[in-house]
């Protein structure tokens, strides 16, 4: 075990269990949970400016710290409103990048300069896509450049509220609420429950009610032309496996799982930079990554494979979802699926 998988497992047992540590931080907690409160409250006052965009906005976020796999949700979700006759653009804080102010993400952004996952959004999806601080800045940039987008998705700002929203989507993962108790003490960014429209579970057992979301690992991976090998290709190889992810021995679990043998496993930060990043290779070794480290991994390791990541969501949910649109995009849908059943000239009906 690494050392920075060795410090991720202690953070996350104190934070399953109400033990003797987490109780030791809990006047913190409670400091932190009275400040969420008071801004919160001066947010409903208007001490705090709350604005709306132009169009409706669908916040996918989350309340535990670290990652629970809000982007992957993210990119099904564009996926779905595209397939449905949508025009989505995706806004993003771009967490982790080294610049500042509104930037549009193209495909040959920097991924050190847009955010990884904001750079991974655009070039799967080939939406518009846009990162700022502010995510009202981002959403207007977005729609003067794009004004076709008729539905922006946030990811991440679940407790970002000087943007208004129209759709909370919380992601939990296996971890649920951890020991239900707020930052230090616990793993939550604010307490739970909380009012949000629809919550979705990506984890392999639902903590407690809500629609489940499958991942599992793309039959393929990719090279850095965007061409595919399949995974049953990669059984024979020599593979050393490297994730900078929230949980990268999920990962590993998943490449096992598949099927693969990894001869070595390297864990490292999430959002890790690799700058100057070097592994030890034999002649035969092949490198899989993840899809978002190999935006920033194919820089110095070219011939390294990314392995996406599939997600699956349950029709209830997607049912769910446009349900809670608003009446105009409903109408859209709608539209969409009249034209989608009337015959076509000279076809006859029964």
């Amino acid at each position: 075990m690494t050392g920075v998988e060795s410090r991720q497992g202690a953070v996350q047992l104190i934070w399953i269990r109400r033990g003797p540590l987490a109780r030791l931080l809990l006047p913190i907690s409670w400091c932190f949970r009275l400040l969420l409160s008071l801004r919160r409250t001066l947010y409903r006052w208007g001490v705090f400016r709350s604005h709306r965009a132009q169009v409706p906005v669908i916040v996918v976020g989350n309340v535990i710290a670290g990652g629970a796999g809000k982007t992957p949700v993210v990119m099904a979700l564009v996926q779905h409103l595209q397939a449905v006759g949508l025009h989505p653009g995706v806004i993003s804080r771009g967490y982790g990048r080294s610049t500042n102010g509104c930037r549009e993400v193209h495909e040959h952004s920097l991924p050190s300069e847009v955010g990884d996952e904001a750079q991974l959004i655009q070039r799967r999806c080939q939406v518009p896509v846009f990162v700022a601080a502010k995510r009202l800045q981002a959403a207007q940039a977005l729609l003067a450049q794009h004004p076709q987008t008729d539905v922006l998705l946030c990811d991440d700002g679940l407790q970002h509220l000087a943007l208004q929203r129209d759709i909370d989507i919380c992601v939990f993962d296996e971890r649920g609420v951890g020991n239900g108790w707020v930052l230090p003490s616990g793993p939550l960014r604010e307490p739970w429950p909380r009012k949000v429209d629809l919550v979705l579970h990506t984890g392999a057992i639902a903590a407690f009610a809500g629609y489940q979301a499958r991942r599992e690992l793309a039959p393929y991976a990719l090279r850095q032309d965007g061409s595919r090998i399949s995974l049953s290709e990669l059984r024979t190889k020599r593979l050393v496996a490297v994730a900078g992810i929230a949980h990268p021995q999920n990962f590993f679990a998943m490449l096992r799982g598949s099927g693969l043998t990894l001869l070595q496993t390297i864990a490292l930060p999430d959002h890790y930079s690799f700058d100057g990043w070097q592994v030890s290779l034999q002649p035969l070794d092949t490198l899989v990554c993840t899809e978002k480290d190999a935006t920033k991994l194919w820089r110095t390791h070219a011939t390294a494979l990314a392995v996406p990541l599939a997600l699956e969501l349950e029709p209830a949910f997607l049912s769910a979802l446009d349900a809670l649109l608003p009446a105009h995009l409903r109408a859209k849908l709608s539209s969409r699926e009249h034209s989608n059943r009337e015959p076509s000239h000279g076809q006859q009906t029964s």
